[in-house]
């Protein structure tokens, strides 16, 4: 059947008109591939290993493979004074059958500690009965988070704001290399719920708001990790998280209830799941919240029938953090924890992160005696966990690499972060070409982001909150750091304000009255989950009052927005010349600033996601016309801060010639191009942008939806032409029967400030 789903996309490629320009690189959808990238497929040998393994286990073995436990299960101390318990080691591996451990207690481990914990479980497997090797999983978020020394990149909120997919492949095989150099071979990422809900403090770890552009980073992501082929000694599984609706919370808070009717589901939800398993994800991470009352563990439908029967999806699904408990302590879904076990497995969880005891294996086993569960369903949960573990590589032989830490943390991946951090910084304002810094100067360096690179990083770095400055790495800069480097003695740091708090006012109103220029950087601090839970996204009253006393100095002030979601800035945006949005750029995000603000780099972000101007003004790009209906007082209903997709650049482009046939078909697609040119002084990135609207359909339509993007450098006064294929899938959206259809009609082909219509039948 089709799949009812908005992003079946065929590829297409830009092509220039003019033989004599340059070849350009793929546009989009080359990362939607037409056809199903599947894993390679099984040996022989291994194929066999697992059929004669699946008739050799006892009950027990079975359960203990759909079993993952947290390290804590296994070992003694933490940090780095983390040791294997061997009388714990045992209980896990030998009685159990543990098939999975996960996680850290509570730092980034070094490789050769990695290396010491890993051998011990992998020798104590190979000590069983059936020498099942155990599968070690992680959280490397935005790269090798746990390992210590390892190359940290932006955020995939970051990577997103890039439109650069090439560069998110690139970023995501060298995060891979260096999980898989510390032993690690099943990676927790990427996220691809849809970052659709700004207060949801997970929105930094998706790929925005757009299910097109998620989709497209997301498979690039996946391609990254896994490679050609995911036993190789650089590639790690990947993970789709958190199917499915999770970061669409009513509250705006994490691991809570979502409403979302199946149409809108289908259309903005599903896709980006779609898309990572025809890139051929080898496991799903599901949603620890509920939809539409239904808890993800147990929604059937979703686990089953929709990411099975619909998407394809053929690896390994596996819970959240104790989410199968919390069927009966959170949800009151399920009476007992025996009946949430037997729900859960039979809804489609294949593993369990129990994670901190061995209740889960206990209760399936008596599950399985008692013909609540049938063998069938364990059978073909083990299965899938076999072959993701062969898929790995994990029987072919030892998994701790001899030469892991000669992997991690090179100064060319190190290159690698500081050009993607470079590319994600977007220029949101810059009147009066108040950017780049002029030389000569003084420059007063203020504001409680100015010095933290837990800002620039957020969760998910080193630690769990990421919130721990002394083990960050002493050469990385802060903003202010990189800017005192450069400036010497030009530039003055004064406080000013912590994150929550008024420090010295006074101190700041003086600096700046004797500074030329006024660099204010505001933000979050760090989190991840949910202790990054607000209710308003307004900045805290101490930055407010801190920026007004360095505006009302009556110098030029650049606002710098070091974040992780859209921080409120609509009082103090009309009062400054030139605005910095930094999505949480990496350990290489103080240089880059720093890069961007001196004029070394010129920038080419674009936001992937609509920066709203009030706490409550949270429309997306895409929404429905009748949302725009404006007030007779003056209340505009989609105003927002800063559009998605914008970006402004050192240089201008312009675009012409828009070309789009008169009438198409379906079937056929048509082609849509134009010109766009380098209209300024200095060599630029600009992000080409196709946008469709559909002018009438039974579902009613939004306003505009992207389609296709690419990344297009040009010297001063270039020009290139590019074309883009629109298909039938593009034209199509979810219509009143939750299926996918195509309705003929009169669309709209947008690119830049141009627009034409085409009649499709």
């Amino acid at each position: 059947m089709r799949l009812p789903i908005l992003l079946l996309i065929s590829i297409s490629v830009i092509s220039a008109h003019n033989t004599a320009q340059p070849p350009q690189p793929p546009d989009s959808s080359a990362f939607l591939q037409a056809q199903w990238r599947k894993p390679p497929a099984l040996s022989a040998a291994d194929a066999s290993r697992i059929d004669q393994l699946l008739k050799q286990m006892t009950l027990k073995e079975k359960v203990g493979q759909m079993t993952q436990l947290e390290i804590g299960m296994i070992t003694d101390g933490q940090d780095a004074n983390l040791s294997i318990n061997p009388e714990k080691l045992r209980k896990a591996v030998a009685d159990y059958g543990v098939g999975s451990i996960i996680n850290v207690k509570d730092t980034a481990l070094t490789v050769a500690k990695w290396h010491e914990l890993l051998s011990a479980i992998e020798s104590a497997a190979a000590g069983t009965r059936l020498k099942i090797p155990v599968i070690y999983g992680i959280d490397s978020i935005h790269g090798a988070t746990y390992v210590a020394g390892a190359t940290l990149f932006p955020q995939p909120i970051g990577m997103a704001a890039t439109w650069d997919p090439e560069l998110m492949k690139a970023t995501s095989q060298v995060a891979a290399r260096e999980t898989r150099a510390a032993g690690i071979s099943w990676n927790f990422s990427p996220v691809l719920d849809i970052g659709r809900q700004a207060l949801w403090p997970r929105l930094y770890e998706t790929f925005g708001e757009d299910p097109y552009l998620a989709s497209v980073m997301g498979a690039a992501t996946i391609s990254g990790y896994q490679g050609d082929n995911p036993a190789a000694p650089t590639a790690v599984a990947a993970t789709m998280k958190h199917y499915v609706g999770y970061s669409f919370p009513t509250s705006g808070h994490d691991r809570t209830p979502a409403l979302i009717p199946e149409i809108t589901l289908r259309e903005y939800f599903l896709p980006t799941f779609a898309a990572g398993a025809r890139a051929g994800a080898l496991s799903v991470m599901v949603n620890s919240g509920e939809v539409n009352g239904i808890p993800g563990h147990v929604n059937k439908w979703l686990l089953t029938d929709v990411l099975r029967g619909e998407l394809g999806f053929d690896g390994v699904v596996v819970s959240d953090w104790e989410d199968i408990k919390k069927l009966v302590s959170t949800h009151h879904s399920s009476a007992t924890e025996k009946d949430a076990t037997r729900d859960a497995v039979l809804a489609g969880i294949d593993m369990s992160m129990v994670p901190s005891d061995y209740s889960f294996s206990d209760l399936l086993v008596q599950l399985v005696n008692e013909k609540q569960v049938p063998m069938a369903r364990i059978d073909e949960a083990v299965r899938r966990i076999l072959t993701m573990k062969a898929r790995v590589g994990l029987f072919a032989g030892s998994g701790i690499p001899s030469n892991g830490a000669a992997e991690v943390g090179s100064a060319a991946s190190r290159d690698l972060a500081r050009r993607a951090a470079r590319e994600s910084i977007v220029l949101a304002k810059n009147d009066r070409n108040a950017l780049p810094l002029a030389s000569g100067g003084r420059v007063l360096i203020t504001g409680p982001t100015a010095d933290s690179l837990p800002s620039l990083n957020n969760g998910w770095t080193i630690t769990w909150q990421g919130n721990r400055p002394d083990l960050y790495p002493k050469d990385r800069h802060t903003i202010r750091g990189a800017l005192e480097a450069r400036l010497g003695e030009r530039a003055t740091y004064v406080a000013g304000a912590s994150f929550d708090k008024e420090l010295d006012l006074e101190a700041v109103r003086g600096a700046a009255a004797t500074a030329d220029v006024v660099v204010l950087c505001l933000g979050e601090m760090s989190y991840a989950e949910t202790p990054g839970n607000i209710d308003d996204l307004s900045l805290p009253t101490a930055q407010l009052r801190l920026a007004d006393a360095v505006i009302a100095a009556g110098k030029p002030v650049i606002l710098v927005m070091a974040e992780g979601r859209p921080r409120i800035i609509h009082s103090i945006a009309d009062r400054v010349p030139a605005i910095l949005v930094a999505l949480n750029p990496g350990l290489e995000g103080g240089d880059a600033i720093a890069d961007v603000l001196l004029g070394d780099v010129n920038p080419s972000g674009r936001l992937p996601i609509t920066y709203p101007r009030e706490p409550n003004a949270l429309l997306t790009y895409d929404h429905k016309a009748f949302e725009e209906q404006d007030t007779a007082f003056g209340l505009k209903a989609f105003h927002p801060q800063f559009e998605f997709g914008s970006g402004l650049s050192y240089t201008t482009f312009e675009y012409a010639n828009l070309t789009v046939p008169e009438t198409a078909t379906f079937d056929g697609g048509f082609d849509v191009s134009a010109t766009v040119r380098n209209t300024g002084s200095r060599a630029g990135t600009e992000v080409v942008q196709l946008y469709i609207s559909d002018r009438v359909a039974s579902v009613t339509p939004p306003v505009k939806r992207l389609h296709r993007f690419v990344r297009v450098d040009l010297a001063a006064g270039e020009s290139r032409d590019v074309r883009f294929h629109v298909s039938r899938s593009d034209l199509s959206f979810i219509g009143p029967s939750g299926k996918a259809v195509s309705e003929a009609g009169v669309f709209t082909a947008r690119i830049g400030t141009l627009a034409r219509d085409v009649t499709v039948q």
